[in-house]
Formats: structure tokens, sequence, C-alpha cells
């Protein structure tokens, strides 16, 4: 299964590739994605804008954008200006995949992507007399910086699930039309048993940065309110009745299920046959 948004992934090989282009292009790729994963050097910022939950399979972390297969904040391919663009979406089309025989991980580009020119001269140049652009040195670090932060994730996510601290939830919202709407297949931290944490967790967790990730999750689900009557305006109405429940039969709803937790790919990190990179121990 690919990562969400890509279609046909090549790791770069500065020969093979030699005249591909990058053209520049807009945020329609993410017009129909209503969720998204996040890392945690950005779960502060992208909580101002966005409800950020865990994917019920894998806990991933993930921000939610819409309550259909709609991303509310993408209209005519642009991203809403007071949003924040999480780095999965910046990151694209680029992203790092391992290869056979390879000791790390290597830069790929989505050739299913608009942006892609298999030759021509619009666009930036991914390779410059046999070398790495700047455009795709800039790629590869950039890359690099997320697969580091997808493992940091990764321990986050694990230390919640080891204290038992995520719970499933479900939110519906009814529009003035009375079309029912239901997001499920998340979970989101049970404040109760955050807050009865022993004192040697909240100390260690403290310290390791992991509260703040917490408070700042949990601060984020007020943002649901904001993203219902972001879909009341979709639905040219200015009123929504929402309400937090626990799973429960939906047949009737109209739904997004959360992205399977391999979705975002933690080992993604990268590199060219030119230009590799190696895994770090977080």
């Amino acid at each position: 299964m690919l990562p969400l948004f890509y279609k046909a992934l090549q790791p770069l090989h500065a020969q093979i590739h030699a005249d591909w282009r990058l053209k520049s292009g807009d945020a329609s790729f993410a017009h129909d994605t209503p969720f998204v994963p996040v890392v945690v050097s950005e779960i502060a910022v992208a909580a101002h804008s966005y409800p950020i939950v865990f994917a019920a399979d894998g806990a991933q972390p993930v921000a939610v954008l819409g309550l259909e297969l709609r991303n509310l904040f993408v209209e005519n391919g642009r991203w809403a200006a007071e949003a924040y663009v999480p780095a999965y979406v910046r990151r694209y089309p680029f992203t790092f995949v391992t290869q056979p025989g390879f000791d790390g991980f290597s830069l790929a580009i989505d050739s299913g992507s608009d942006r892609v020119a298999q030759g021509g001269s619009e666009g930036a140049a991914l390779f410059q007399d046999g070398e790495p652009s700047e455009l795709t040195r800039q790629a590869l670090e950039f890359c690099a910086a997320f697969g580091r932060d997808a493992q940091l994730t990764a321990l986050f996510s694990t230390a919640l699930r080891e204290k038992d601290l995520l719970i499933d939830r479900r939110a519906d919202a009814t529009l003035p039309d009375g079309r029912k709407l239901g997001l499920d297949g998340f979970q989101i931290v049970d404040a109760e048993k955050f807050n009865a944490l022993d004192d040697e967790t909240v100390v260690a967790w403290h310290r390791q940065g992991i509260l703040a990730l917490v408070h700042h999750h949990l601060a984020s689900l007020d943002r649901f309110r904001a993203l219902l009557d972001r879909q009341a305006l979709l639905s040219a109405s200015s009123h929504v009745a929402v309400t937090q429940s626990s799973p429960a039969d939906a047949s009737d709803r109209e739904k997004p299920s959360a992205p399977d937790a391999s979705a975002p790919h933690a080992e993604d990190p990268a590199g060219t046959p030119a230009t590799h990179t190696k895994p770090k121990k977080a």
C-alpha cells in the first residue's frame, strides 16, 4: 500500500532521472483528504488549526481536516491562509523509501504527480551535471528531518499505549438540513487516566516533553467546534449541532474512516544512490 497522496514512487537516480523537473503546483492533491498524519515537532502549532487525534490502529497522531471525504482547508487548490500546513503535505511529492541492497533510505518522488515533468524545460531541475540540484538537496534534508520526527512520534504513541491512556471516541454532527455526519475510527487521551498518572511517570514525561504534547492534544479537541462551523459554512448554513459519544453503529451517517497507521510510513526517511541517509536512533 502506498502512503497517502502517492501514486507511483520512484527512488531518484542521477542517471535515470537526469532530465526530470518539478513544476510549481498547488494543494489540489489534498482536496479529498479528511486526515493528515502529523509528527511530534508540529503538534503544538497544528493544534491551533485542527483537532489532533490518534488513528485507532497504531495510535499515529493525525490532524482532522474534515468530516466527509473532503479537506475543508483546501479551496481551489489553495490551503487556507490562516491554517497551518502539515509537514506531511509540504514534503509531497518527495518521500523516503527503502531499497534492497541499501543500508538506509533513498529519496523518492511520486512520478504520478502532476507536478513531475519527465523532461522538457518547465520547472526546476532535480539534477544538474549529474549531481542533486539545490531543490533535491533541500527535499532530502526535509524528508530526513521528517523521518527523525516520525521515529520520535512512534515513541510518543508507544508511551501512551503502554499506559493505556487512549480511548475510542466519535464525533457526530447534524447539519441544519437534517443531514447527519459522523467521524469515528479515532482515539483520544483519557483525561481522567492522564491526570491520575503516578508521580514518577509525570516527572519522566515532563522531561521528555510528552506531558506538553498531551496537553496540546487535549486542547486541540476544542477545534472540533471550529471544524464543524467550517462544514456548516460549506453547506451554506450557519449552525451545527454536535455531540460526542462512544463508538456506535452509524450506518445512517456519512463518515470517513481514520487512516491506516501505516499511511505516514515512519520508515519514510531518504537519499538518492548518490545521496543516502541512515536512520538515527531516537
